[in-house]
């Protein structure tokens, strides 16, 4: 049986945000081309929904399909003045939301995020929503921790996304997560997407343009992604840039959003993750290849950054192996 998913719409939804869910899920496909969920759109009563562009859309299910789902996503919306002022879901809403049951995974787009919160679903949990209203989130829920610095947070049962393209990133890391890399990866090509952008990543950052060139740390970026196997340091790094180590670390930050350090111990664990995808090497021979040395570091980082264990990513990402036809002798 596929993975049944209720996209719930409202008024005010974002048209990109209302068919981002089915865009993106329809493109999952076992091996023999089907269609891993099946995505459905509901709203409450079954009535049309004004978009915030100014035109209607009609769904076939009213909010009764939310009960029967095994995830319920909501679409990106405006939240009104009564939610911004009071952090009170409508009656209608609040009914609609008692129907999931305590198994379904509900998933929020961007500022849909204040409905989750507001039903409750988010009380002492990580939880992100787009960077503009993330104080404002902040504010009206202090039992909620706000990460605006970040593309989607997963708590396992309840995901909030970020703004925009990062709703895109939350539904391939579900594929990701349900079904394995190959099947987002696949998924991601046929939505000319991006097949994978860690959540932790930053959600605005911006890059101001070096007036000469030179002052770049681009080059120097390049010169480390083919030396990851090498014990570098942040000496070695402004060197290359032939700045000093706290020029070169403050024109870094500016220009990617994070320090050196960091962005090198993630472009390993990117690597790090990428061999062990497609690669039958050891986690010892990985570790060497991604300039952590020892295995044990490796495990380490790995695990506080995607909470699994190598070996553990590896069972879970890999694509599967083809059936093989035994030969009957003739």
């Amino acid at each position: 049986m596929t993975h049944r998913v209720a996209v719930l719409a409202l008024d005010q939804v974002m048209p990109m945000d209302l068919g981002m869910t089915a865009r993106v899920l329809n493109e999952a496909l076992d091996p023999a081309g089907e269609r891993l969920y099946t995505v459905t759109t509901c709203s409450i009563g079954g009535r049309p929904v004004r978009t915030s562009e100014g035109f209607r859309v009609v769904a076939d299910d009213d909010e009764s399909l939310l009960a029967t789902a095994d995830t319920v996503v909501i679409a990106t919306q405006e939240p009104d003045a009564h939610l911004l002022a009071t952090g009170e879901l409508p009656a209608d809403l609040a009914a609609a939301f008692a129907r999931i049951r305590p198994t379904t995974r509900v998933v929020s787009l961007c500022t849909s995020a204040f409905l989750l919160a507001a039903a409750g679903l988010l009380d002492g949990q990580r939880a992100t929503t787009h960077w503009a209203l993330c104080d404002a989130l902040a504010r009206l829920f202090p039992e909620i921790d706000v990460d605006p610095d970040v593309l989607f947070v997963d708590n396992g049962r309840i995901l909030t996304g970020a703004g925009g393209a990062a709703g895109i990133d939350l539904l391939l890391h579900l594929v990701r997560r349900d079904h394995g890399a190959h099947v987002a990866n696949a998924a991601a090509r046929h939505c000319v997407a991006a097949p994978w952008r860690e959540g932790g990543q930053a959600q605005f950052i911006e890059h101001p343009v070096p007036q000469d060139p030179g002052l770049s740390t681009s080059s120097t970026r390049e010169w480390l992604l083919d030396r990851l196997a090498e014990p570098l340091t942040l000496q070695d790094m402004a060197r290359h840039a032939h700045m000093s180590e706290r020029t070169f670390t403050r024109r870094f930050r500016a220009e990617v959003g994070t320090s050196p350090l960091q962005w090198l111990l993630q472009s390993r664990l990117d690597h790090a993750r990428r061999l062990l995808e497609s690669s039958d090497l050891t986690v010892t021979r990985i570790a060497t290849a991604t300039g952590f040395t020892d295995p044990t570091v490796l495990r380490k980082h790995f695990y506080a950054r995607l909470g699994l264990s190598p070996l553990a990513y590896r069972r879970t990402h890999r694509p599967p192996e083809p059936a093989r036809t035994a030969l009957v002798p003739a």
